[in-house]
């Protein structure tokens, strides 16, 4: 039998569908090149936007199209709908959708399985609430063993991400994650190295330690800093040379970290620390945990263990009852911090928030200038830090192959800067240092790399 997905949404998604892609493989299923060579159409959705899921609504209306000119031909179809938005809208979207078979939410990958044995003998699978949506938070969260994504033909596997924990509880009042990934769960750290020790075998050089809030991570008595230092231990003596982490909430981030962080040269010199606002008064209508001076004294701690570093970060503008004062913290906030990059957004209302009711909303004409004066801001910042650092040597992990030139190789600094250097795809999941010797936008080019590893 034949599958097909498509996954949207953040890094904890493709992880997932990684991990199932495994699944798949494992039962002796084979993966289709779309969705009309498939017998299986698996949508991974993600919910943080309505934008997400208008998208991902839009892809099952011509699946379901796909599915009637399929049925008309005697060639069954069968669509399943996973994550957050199956989640959020489980029986809801069948109604909306009456061709979507399956619905599973993020806690019920656990059933997959029996889904798909199901499937395999032809007959239809029994659903434990009477009908298959199964997004009730009965099923325990599963973490599969390993969420390494299958390389492409010819390519090779050369980064991984590890879920730790997922779920979140710190309820911010704009956001839907709380309700559709429910309560924080940690990840048994046997697991975790167990799944490293699986990853480097596959020849991993980098892994991405995931969680909706990462640095929350807690297993009987074992912090996120104890949890940096067990993965620094893990990786030792394995092919893997680089460990990030997503995505951090500033409230959580304990010095001890900082400093395990510093003691161990694994982990990259580049640090996503969300802020979303540079206001305390928005901060404290967001529910975000901390102050203005709070992110930036932490900060300061980061760049004094660590002068190296690089930040990125989110920005949401217009949130209701933001002032032009507001906006103004948030503008001496990034020339405060200067990041080297930031993911901007403007803020869109979601049912089932706390945010959702709340009156004194921006008009979208107020929202997308304020949200222009923020990106002006940061793209004057990636310059002028990118600038900076022409003529240095620096480390690199060589990625694959440039899709614009077959002669170049891109590769990424620790500190998440892509540069672009002359060679061929056998030099793809090696280390190698150059000079960054010119800038292009924002990626930098160099004549020529030495292999280190």
């Amino acid at each position: 039998m034949t599958y097909f997905f498509e996954t949207y949404g953040c890094q904890m998604n493709f992880a997932e569908s990684a991990a199932m892609d495994r699944l798949f493989r494992d039962r002796g299923w084979t993966g289709a090149a779309d969705g009309d060579a498939a017998d299986l159409v698996l949508i991974h959705t993600c919910s943080v936007r309505e934008t997400a899921e208008q998208r991902a609504l839009g892809r099952l209306a011509q699946y379901a199209a796909l599915k009637k000119k399929r049925k008309e031909q005697n060639r069954p179809l069968t669509l399943a709908v996973g994550g957050c938005m199956a989640q959020r809208l489980g029986r809801g979207l069948q109604a909306k959708i009456p061709e979507v078979d399956y619905v599973l939410g993020t806690a019920a990958r656990s059933l997959l399985p029996s889904l798909l044995a199901a499937l395999e003998q032809g007959r239809k699978p029994e659903a434990p609430s009477g009908a298959w949506a199964f997004t009730d938070a009965a099923p325990a969260f599963p973490f599969s063993p390993l969420h390494t994504a299958e390389p492409e033909p010819g390519a090779k596997t050369i980064r991984s991400f590890i879920p730790v924990m997922q779920g979140c509880g710190n309820y911010c009042s704009y956001c839907i994650v709380p309700s559709v990934r429910g309560p924080e769960v940690s990840r048994d750290p046997a697991a975790i190295e167990a799944e490293i020790r699986l990853a480097a075998a596959q020849g991993v050089r980098e892994i991405t330690l995931l969680g909706q809030n990462v640095n929350a991570y807690r297993w009987e008595g074992l912090d996120f800093s104890g949890l940096l230092a067990l993965t620094a231990r893990a990786v030792e003596q394995t092919p893997i040379r680089w460990v990030r982490f997503l995505s951090a909430n500033p409230k959580n981030f304990s010095p001890q970290a900082v400093q395990v962080m510093a003691d161990n040269r694994v982990f990259c010199r580049h640090l996503h620390l969300c802020v979303q606002h540079g206001s305390n008064r928005v901060l404290r209508a967001m529910n975000r945990g901390y102050t203005r001076e709070a992110y930036l004294a932490l900060v300061e701690i980061v760049r004094k263990a660590m002068p190296e570093i690089s930040f990125s970060t989110d920005i949401l503008i217009g949130f209701p009852g933001e002032t032009e004062e507001d906006l103004e913290e948030t503008l001496t906030l990034m020339e405060e911090v200067r990041f080297l990059s930031a993911y901007m957004y403007h803020y869109n209302p979601r049912e089932g928030t706390a945010a959702y009711t709340l009156p004194c909303r921006i008009s979208e004409g107020v929202k997308r200038e304020r949200l222009g004066r923020v990106i002006a801001l940061q793209k004057k910042h990636t310059q002028e830090l990118l600038q900076s650092r022409l003529g240095r040597r620096e480390r690199v992990l060589i990625e694959g192959v440039s899709r614009k030139n077959a002669d170049e190789l891109v590769s990424r600094t620790e500190r998440q800067e892509t540069a672009v250097v002359p060679g061929g795809a056998a030099l793809s999941g090696f280390f190698g240092e150059l000079t960054l010797d010119s800038l292009r936008g924002n990626t930098f080019r160099s004549r020529d790399i030495r292999i280190l590893e």
